[in-house]
């Protein structure tokens, strides 16, 4: 029998809260049968949700939280004022030790700002980063950051590295990931300062990381690499990007097989291939963004998600915990230090990569 995970659960946190987390909770119950709940939030509200799944009921626990942290609050507000929200109880019970980790759907800047304050970061990592994984044409890729850190440094992005090399790992099984830095071409003469820097440093120094150099926003779609790597800005803008584009393209869809008495017999020919692909582009599948550099697992659901969708971010949250995330990173960071002790970083050398010394 796989040992018990223990994963707390901000209940209020989404736009179909509380009733999709109950729901979603049920639904990752008869996948993972191993896993128990603590639910953060209104307790009159949540308890009645409880009775209706009695196996469910009989592996949670509902903690009451007398506030809730808004979509509208701000980071610093909700880290202030909103002490007793469910999300912040939430993140206290990995803290406390009573979860080994925790979902919510709520407020994206509220839930990094209290989960950094409460859980800090780890050793090695200066600033945590949003990871999640995304469909392409060769399988999943992962990307990060998605819109934690606006402006990053050449050592973040060598951080990101590190820490979505090791996500990758755990989540698709992949012995050596590839990775690679989001970029404006190819070339190791274009980008700016930090990412020119940070490729340098890549290339360098000796880490157990198949680092593929410069990638191009296409490459996102291909999945040339399995990890990309870029500040927040420009993976946030890129990812809305993507799932605009997949709306559009499911948008193009649906008119096109209205469009005439034949259009509509060939989507009755095509149905079962239309379902497939329609499976295949299903954001819920992919629902689950890890805050990554933390010292627990934290996991951001999209706050507009179904039952289904919040299930799979708490699937997600037990793959990390059960392949015991932190302690690789850590690993890895650990690695990292050790290389730059036996061979220090050639300061000359990176500015010249990065066009700024002869």
């Amino acid at each position: 029998m796989p040992e018990q995970v223990c994963i707390s659960l901000d209940a209020m946190g989404g736009d179909h809260a509380p009733e999709m987390v109950v729901a979603g909770a049920e639904i990752a119950l008869k996948r993972l049968p191993h896993l128990k709940f603590l639910m953060f939030g209104d307790e009159a509200r949540i308890k009645p949700l409880l009775a209706k799944y009695p196996g469910l009921e009989a592996v949670s626990e509902v903690r009451h939280a007398s506030q809730e942290v808004t979509m509208d609050d701000k980071p610093s507000v909700a880290l202030r004022q909103r002490r007793d929200s469910s999300m912040r109880l939430a993140i206290n019970a990995v803290k406390e030790g009573d979860a080994q980790g925790v979902v919510s759907a709520g407020n994206t800047g509220a839930l990094m700002a209290m989960a950094k304050f409460v859980l800090k970061t780890v050793r090695g990592i200066d600033r945590p980063a949003i990871a999640t994984y995304m469909p392409t044409q060769r399988g999943e890729t992962v990307m990060l950051d998605l819109g934690a850190n606006i402006e990053c440094d050449e050592n973040n992005l060598v951080q990101f590295a590190l820490m979505g090399e090791v996500f990758a790992r755990i989540l698709f099984g992949i012995e050596k990931p590839s990775v690679g830095l989001l970029n404006v071409g190819i070339e190791e003469l274009k980008g700016n300062e930090s990412v020119k820097k940070a490729a340098a440093i890549l290339r360098e120094i000796d880490l157990p990381i198949r680092f593929e150099g410069f990638v191009e926003g296409d490459d996102l779609a291909k999945g040339t690499v399995d990890v990309i790597v870029t500040d927040g800005f420009t993976g946030n803008v890129a990812l809305k990007t993507a799932e605009g584009t997949a709306r559009l393209l499911v948008h193009f869809l649906r008119e096109t097989f209205k469009s005439s008495f034949w259009a509509k017999v060939g989507y009755l020919l095509a149905r079962r291939s239309l379902q497939r692909f329609r499976e295949r582009m299903d954001p819920r599948r992919y629902n689950g963004a890890m805050l990554l550099g933390l010292n627990g697992i934290a996991v951001k659901s999209h706050g507009g998600t179904d039952a289904l969708g919040f299930s799979n971010a708490i699937g997600v949250c037990h793959d990390l915990i059960a392949n015991r995330l932190n302690d690789t990173i850590k690993s890895e960071l650990a690695a990292f230090e050790e290389a730059i002790s036996k061979a220090p970083i050639d300061e000359e050398a990176i500015a010249i990569a990065a066009g700024q010394a002869d």
